[in-house]
């Protein structure tokens, strides 16, 4: 799936129909990929039929055709909201505030996404629905809670997605999964129409490629939402991008270890040296306020929002969710009043912070652990993931989880940079500053499994590859589907009866297009593929010999019309 920004565009300029968009869209969701990626989803024949209302409609729209995803916490009308928890599934009666915005720009929603049941873990694995996995590997967790939201985007099936972020939901499956994750200052997206976690501090979050698509979703959510108390009328930030980045001291990073996780940090350090002046600061206050959120009196938040359904029993209830959750039963009202009053001493002591920097860097999570892992501690791993996400919130600030280089072990790392509320643009303009810094790149294409939303894409996002564009080769190229159970196509380049077939661009960095190059097998190889603007990029390519005897599919156009024909 093409990103926000080149897709929408793609769209008004009449140069890709929306019902082209739509026709991939159904075949990549029908695809094989990771099940507990959804927990409902929009009908091809209503998917279809969005797109021909789209098509009878203005084309100025500013997300034209643009397909994307909702966590299943989010109402959507004519889907049903279950919070991850069948039995408090309900027929919503319109679309929150967010989610009707979006499609009124002309989006086409896809469908409802797994999550943490009500919103509650950094883990992924804690619903009724499946346990979501990184796109990087099946043995380790997508993150939480908006697991199903991340995988989506990181999969190529959809341009963007909402989330929700109370302690870090948007931010570390974002990091697990490499891509953007956008926390918005509080209230600036509007919360009416999300089943509440802790409703003084859930935001909706944005998932997508890259910050100039989440810079563009934003620019269409957000607004002022009378029906909602807790939407916050818009306030001008601060100009231009950061130039002082806080970095934490070793004091505070202690949870890193020093494996993996610590170089792929170091390394990160490096690169932002490029991109802002950096500045060691002490993040003991921010991490004190973090403790606040679970083992201080913002439990009991939890439990006013769902806690008397939870007293129900329900069998399809996750269990460490329901004592999480009826715990917060406990704190009393005295108990509420001192956790507020610690929260105003640590953040009279992060106001200093904010004199001597503009922004935070920090790691998102300190590590990424595998299903195995979270089962035999489930509560202890995910306290874990949260040490430098948790207190965003509380402190009323906006981050913005960005993909880093990845780990030497091949998982994927990322950073957040984070700062005072109404400071989302200034965040998103450093995040695109800190893509543009990630050293010598090389581009390639890719006509098949590696596609967006096809079932090898993962291992481009693994890594760290970002879609440039999607386009088609020059009329020079054959395409045959091999027969060999491998899911890949044999492109082979023939001048002479060859025709334009649709592939994709993407970027990687030196050391990961070496990767990827020792990983391809036989019959095919990496060579020198011609695109139809005439430039000529690196790519899959087919040996001869093996396309003998195979079906030749050139008339198609592409790999993915070739599969929506074989299922119609």
């Amino acid at each position: 799936m093409n990103g926000v920004v080149a897709l929408a565009a793609a769209h008004r300029r009449g140069e890709r129909d929306v019902t082209e968009t739509v026709e991939a869209l159904i075949v990549a969701l029908d695809a094989p990929g990771d099940p507990a990626t959804w927990i409902s989803r929009v009908p091809a024949d209503a998917l279809r039929a969005r797109a021909a209302e789209l098509a009878r409609g203005p084309q100025d729209l500013p997300l034209l055709g643009v397909p994307f995803a909702v966590k299943d916490n989010i109402d959507a009308h004519g889907l049903p909201t279950t919070a991850g928890c069948p039995s408090f599934a309900y027929a919503p009666a319109r679309s929150a505030h967010v989610v009707a915005r979006l499609t009124d720009a002309g989006a086409i929603l896809a469908g409802k996404t797994n999550l943490d049941q009500f919103a509650t873990g950094l883990v992924g694995t804690r619903s009724p629905y499946g346990a979501c996995a990184s796109v990087a590997g099946a043995t380790h967790v997508s993150g939480g809670s908006s697991s199903g939201s991340a995988v989506a985007v990181a999969r190529g099936l959809v341009a963007f997605a909402l989330g929700t972020d109370t302690a870090g939901s948007g931010r570390v499956p974002a990091a697990f999964n490499g891509i953007v994750g956008l926390k918005p200052t509080l209230g600036r997206l509007s919360t009416g129409g999300v089943v509440p976690a802790c409703r003084t501090l859930d935001c909706v979050s944005i998932f997508a490629r890259d910050a100039a698509d989440a810079a563009a979703v934003l620019a269409v959510a957000e607004g002022f939402d009378a029906g909602d108390p807790f939407s916050r009328r818009p306030q001008a930030g601060p100009a231009g991008r950061p130039a002082v980045l806080g970095v934490p001291r070793a004091a505070d990073l202690t949870a890193l270890g020093e494996g993996p996780v610590r170089r792929a940090w170091e390394a990160a350090l490096t690169r932002a040296a490029g991109v802002a002046q950096l500045a060691g600061i002490d993040l003991s206050p921010f991490m004190a306020a973090a403790q606040l959120l679970y083992t201080g009196p913002w439990v009991a938040e939890r439990y006013a929002a769902v806690g008397a359904f939870l007293e129900q029993g329900s069998p399809d209830l996750d269990p460490t969710v329901r004592r999480i959750v009826l715990g917060g039963a406990a704190p009393s009202a005295a108990d509420a009043f001192r956790g507020a009053y610690r929260l105003a001493e640590l953040r009279r002591l992060t106001d200093a912070v904010w004199t001597r920097v503009d922004a935070l860097l920090v790691p998102t999570a300190p590590r990424h652990p595998t299903h195995t892992e979270v089962a035999a501690d489930p509560v202890g791993v995910n306290a874990q993931l949260g040490i430098w996400t948790n207190f965003v919130n509380l402190l009323d600030l906006a981050a913005v989880a960005v993909p880093a280089a990845p780990r030497d072990d091949g998982l994927p790392f990322g950073v957040s940079l984070v700062a005072p509320a109404w400071a989302d643009a200034a965040l998103l303009r450093l995040a695109g500053a800190w893509e543009r810094s990630d050293g010598p790149t090389v581009d390639v294409a890719v006509v098949g499994a590696h596609l967006s939303g096809m079932p090898r894409n993962h291992e481009l996002v693994g890594l760290g590859a970002r879609l440039v564009r999607a386009t088609r080769t020059a009329p020079a190229y054959r395409l045959f589907d091999l027969g060999d159970g491998t899911g890949r196509p044999g492109l082979l380049r023939d001048r002479a009866a060859g025709a334009p077939i649709e592939l994709e661009v993407w970027r990687l960095g030196v050391a990961a297009f070496g990767r990827l190059v020792d990983a391809v097998a036989a019959p095919l190889a990496i060579g020198s593929v011609e695109l139809r603007d005439g430039t000529t990029v690196k790519g899959f390519l087919c040996e001869a010999h093996a396309v003998a005897g195979a079906e030749e599919v050139t008339v198609s156009g592409g790999w993915r019309a070739h599969l929506s024909a074989a299922c119609s």
